[in-house]
């Protein structure tokens, strides 16, 4: 299968080439050439899969052509080991639950994933791949624990000062060995720049052989398709008035989420459930794409002002109007994030975290508006990982071990500015 740039369908690379480059040099996104409609002997079985055997059949969809099945069943089985339960809250609303993974969020099934493909399109390289990545959050510790220890592979990690939860930041600045932080004075969106910046500049790529674990990067993708189909098959659906509500950041889980119905998952509505950050949500109800700095919240794994896979979206589209019919907006305010806290808490006893808040926010005004639809939110990180905002509201919550033993290490991370040439002679450097 080959790959062509957003910016430019005529460019067009091979699998290798679209995982390891991130980005075409045209700054453009790489898409699959084609998705397939799976067979409809998958969704006649779909009852009796396990994640698993989802994953396998979703992944030869798109490696097929480049890996055997024995080599796509051993990434699989490497990186796609935990569960995404789903919880049922009331008759129109459910949670599944994305956090079961090693660093408490739903990112680690593409950093896995990602990590483990990446080894192997690696694996015959004399020179080390540096893996790039900003993080508004939960990113930066998936990837760091999805790459800690693979061969050949170095990862630099860039985040916002003071704008990531303590425990995330341990998370990313904690582990050593293959993994390096840096913490940038700016915010998600300067820090994502500095790494396109970085894709397209001559000297650091003549330095360096680089990839990026953001979602700007296909193979991150892929895996998050699948806990659409597990998820669709929990609940037991036959028909196509099932709704996915995604909190929503730089819009790589909702592309997922995209990916899946063209595979032929029957989702009748994707809510794109944002913060005050609403600039795709904007666009859904005026169709204008306005990009602004982003503004720090409490759900800020979603604080992002220009979201990259925007541009995936508009590709799947040929018109606004067609965006709409599948995708609707919603946006809100920290203060009804955190009432919505409290009352899943309270009516449900269920401990949601900021960004399923603003999900479950939008599920209930959806379905106000359309009475009787089942709705899933994702739920994409631990509650725990968030305790700043958390124990104010609910007091105390329980913290997982891994969490606690996190907390008790030093944090070593290189403070930087946001200006490019300043990370460039940082990055010159340590080549």
């Amino acid at each position: 299968m080959k790959y062509y740039s957003t910016k430019n369908k005529s460019h067009q690379v091979d699998l290798r080439s679209a995982v390891l480059q991130s980005l075409p040099p045209d700054n453009g996104l790489y898409m699959p050439e084609r998705i397939d409609t799976l067979s409809d002997n998958f969704y006649k079985n779909l009852s009796k899969l396990s994640l698993q055997d989802i994953a396998y059949e979703v992944s030869r969809q798109f490696l097929k052509e480049d890996f055997s099945g024995a080599e796509i069943l051993d990434i699989v089985d490497e990186a796609i080991n935990f569960p995404a339960p789903i919880v049922t809250l009331n008759e129109t609303i459910s949670i599944q639950e994305l956090w079961h993974g090693p660093s408490l969020a739903f990112k680690d099934y593409g950093a896995r994933f990602m990590a483990n493909l990446m080894a192997r399109l690696v694996s015959d390289e004399d020179k080390k791949l540096t893996i790039l990545v900003a993080t508004s959050g939960d990113t930066g510790g998936a990837v760091a624990a999805g790459f800690l220890g693979v061969p050949g592979v170095e990862v630099v990690i860039l985040y916002p000062k003071g704008k990531v939860s303590p425990i995330q930041e341990k998370q990313l600045t904690t582990l050593g060995q293959n993994i390096t932080a840096l913490e940038i004075d700016g915010t998600f969106d300067d820090c994502q720049a500095l790494v396109k910046m970085a894709f397209l500049d001559h000297d650091v790529n003549k330095s360096y052989f680089l990839s990026s674990a953001n979602s700007i990067n296909i193979a991150r993708l892929i895996p998050q398709s699948f806990y659409y189909f597990d998820g669709y098959k929990q609940l037991g659906a036959t028909d196509d008035h099932v709704n996915y509500c995604i909190p929503s950041g730089n819009f790589g889980n909702l592309t997922a989420g995209l990916f899946a119905k063209r595979m032929g998952l029957p989702i009748n509505r994707f809510l794109a459930a944002t913060n005050v950050n609403n600039v795709v949500p904007t666009y859904l109800d005026t169709g204008s794409y306005e990009p602004r700095p982003s503004v720090q919240t409490t759900s800020n794994a979603m604080d992002v002002g220009n979201p990259s896979n925007f541009r995936r979206m508009e590709d799947l589209y040929d018109s606004t109007q067609k965006m709409t019919q599948d995708i609707i907006g919603f946006s809100y305010i920290d203060k009804q994030t955190d009432f919505a806290i409290q009352e899943v808490s309270r009516d449900y006893s269920y401990i949601i975290d900021p960004h399923g808040a603003v999900g479950y926010l939008a599920a209930k005004e959806y379905n106000l508006l359309y009475p009787g639809e089942k709705t899933v939110v994702l739920e994409t990180a631990h509650p725990a990982k968030f305790l700043p905002v958390m124990n104010p509201i609910l007091g105390e919550i329980n913290i997982p071990d891994r969490l606690v033993k996190l907390s008790e290490k030093e944090k070593v991370t290189t403070p930087l500015s946001a200006n490019f040439d300043g990370f460039k002679g940082w990055f010159l450097s340590n080549a």
